[in-house]
């Protein structure tokens, strides 16, 4: 089923235009990540679904409900959702109110919620800090007890808008445990907005990127960050390798590229004969001595001319008529006795290299 549908969104502040052409479908029970560079209109896109603010235009259905026409029903619909913002909102008052107040505006019975208040500390782990003062918390214990504060009105669909960007590593490994343990346990829909690309990855089913306030490229995950469809999404993905060939041969199933004398196999069928390549550095091998072939379908000789740490890893430069980076492991290159100068082969498997049109 269907939760979310919209097509054509725009949002526009003054002369500024923050969203447009945003297609999404979202369905019930899944998690999708919004990932993109800052600026790129996903709070905003997290606003408009979840009906804190109106589109400038385009379509949007929340349940089947037809939101721009059905404007009275806004509502029930946001009672139907939740959100968790970036910076956790938490009241001078103690946890056990802070968690318990969406309930008393909803004029919830006293005894449900005392169950569900306590039922939701439970299951973010702050059950023995119910009678603290919120605002004494740590910025994780916060971020939680927000947290908690949503899920106990039991939404159906979960916003989180950058929800661990404050956060150190242990909180952040928290609040992910309790979104993925709720999406599995209820079925709960969740959208979040995240910067963090290796978040994304962990959690979604799904990913959305935004590039300049629209929607780019939807998918899993592996396809996103090893299928990009353009350079744009390349780049922000962390692809190291954009290179630049032509289309010369098609050979027993392989697509043959050419850049600067040097033939690389791939994969893909050419979206055209001007192509570019993106290679991932970690799918890219080094070696002391010559490889077999049937460990890649690209073996060749290179020239060390670059050594970049960034530690745990190291980042290769490598001419083989064109500059490719490869990303290994400092243990890995520290065994090859990796120097500028040196030469090294190469493996390359060719599904490893996806090519868009140039």
């Amino acid at each position: 089923m269907t939760v979310i549908e919209a097509h054509g969104i725009r949002k526009v502040y003054g002369t500024l235009e923050v969203l447009h052409d945003v297609d999404l479908s979202v369905s019930e029970g899944e998690i999708l990540a919004l990932i993109g560079p800052s600026g790129s209109g996903k709070s905003t896109l997290l606003r408009l679904l979840d009906l804190i603010e109106p589109a400038s235009g385009g379509e949007l259905s929340v349940f089947g409900i037809d939101t721009v026409a059905e404007r009275g029903r806004w509502l029930d619909l946001r009672r139907r959702m939740g959100m968790l913002f970036q910076r956790p909102i938490v009241f001078n008052s103690s946890v056990y109110d802070n968690v318990a107040m969406g309930l008393r505006y909803r004029r919830a019975p006293s005894g449900d919620i005392d169950r569900k208040v306590k039922e939701a500390l439970e299951a973010v782990g702050l059950s023995r800090y119910i009678k603290s003062r919120a605002t004494d918390l740590s910025g994780g214990e916060q971020q939680r007890v927000a947290l908690s504060r949503v899920l106990v009105t039991e939404p159906e669909i979960l916003f989180l808008d950058e929800p661990t960007a404050n956060l150190d590593p242990g909180s952040t490994a928290t609040i992910e445990r309790i979104v993925t343990g709720l999406n599995r346990e209820t079925g709960m829909t969740v959208i979040i907005s995240t910067h963090d690309l290796a978040q994304g990855q962990r959690l979604a089913h799904r990913v959305g990127v935004m590039i300049e306030g629209t929607i780019a490229q939807t998918g899993p995950s592996h396809e996103i960050f090893r299928e990009p469809k353009d350079r744009r999404i390349a780049r922000f993905v962390g692809v190291q390798n954009i290179i630049p060939g032509r289309v010369v041969a098609q050979r027993e199933g392989f697509t043959v590229v050419e850049a600067k004398g040097k033939e690389i196999l791939s994969a893909t069928p050419p979206p055209s004969d001007e192509v570019e390549m993106i290679v991932r550095g970690e799918d890219i091998s080094l070696h002391r001595r010559e490889p077999g072939h049937d460990e890649a379908e690209n073996v060749f000789p290179a020239t060390v001319t670059a050594i970049d740490p960034t530690a745990p890893f190291v980042n290769v430069t490598i001419h083989c008529g064109c500059d490719i980076v490869a990303l290994v492991t400092a243990r890995r290159a520290e065994a090859l006795d990796l120097r500028e100068g040196m030469e090294v082969w190469v493996s390359l498997q060719a599904k490893a290299v996806h090519l868009i049109q140039r």
